[in-house]
């Protein structure tokens, strides 16, 4: 077993994202690192940083999905937090081994690199995600591009990668 390396983000579900900016970032003064579609979840996000990890606001851009469903039952607010680990493909195997409940069962496409999700009745009723340290296996298995180095600010993360198309 492996410990998560750190806290990557921690996300909240909003109604705009250029409203809650009024907040994070004017007020809070969170720096805004990135701010993205996600076409394939059917959401637009934003990462604001807070030291080592991020803020991630998730606004929903389609109301039948599971984040706009969440924000039509639960309004605005906390909705999951996301741990970075080596290897996402080995945890997922060993936590679903040890009963855990997994809602992705193989790493996919996240914003910043490979990702899979935890079902919250196995996590105390919170929703987790696990996204995999920049270079590890899913990287190359999914097409994102490989940093060429560790230990810089890049390698860990700190550049959003655009899903490839086709």
């Amino acid at each position: 077993m492996t410990a998560p390396r750190r806290v990557h983000h921690v996300a909240v579900v909003v109604r705009s994202i250029e409203a809650s900016l009024g907040l994070y970032r004017d007020l809070l003064g969170m720096p805004v690192h990135e701010i993205q579609e996600m076409p394939y979840d059917k959401v637009r996000i934003a990462f604001l940083g807070v030291g080592e990890s991020r803020v991630e606001l998730v606004e929903p851009t389609d109301d039948t999905t599971g984040v706009a469903r969440f924000l039509a039952k639960q309004g605005e607010g906390f909705h999951h937090v996301c741990y970075e680990v080596e290897n996402l493909s080995e945890e997922l195997i060993r936590l679903a081994i040890n009963g855990i409940e997994l809602i992705d069962s193989a790493p996919r496409w996240g914003a910043e690199g490979p990702v899979a999700f935890l079902h919250p009745r196995s996590c105390q009723g919170v929703l987790v995600e696990l996204i995999e340290a920049p270079g590890g296996p899913s990287w190359r298995s999914l097409g994102y591009p490989v940093p060429a180095a560790t230990g810089t600010a890049q390698s860990r993360g700190r550049r959003a990668v655009s899903r490839k198309s086709g």
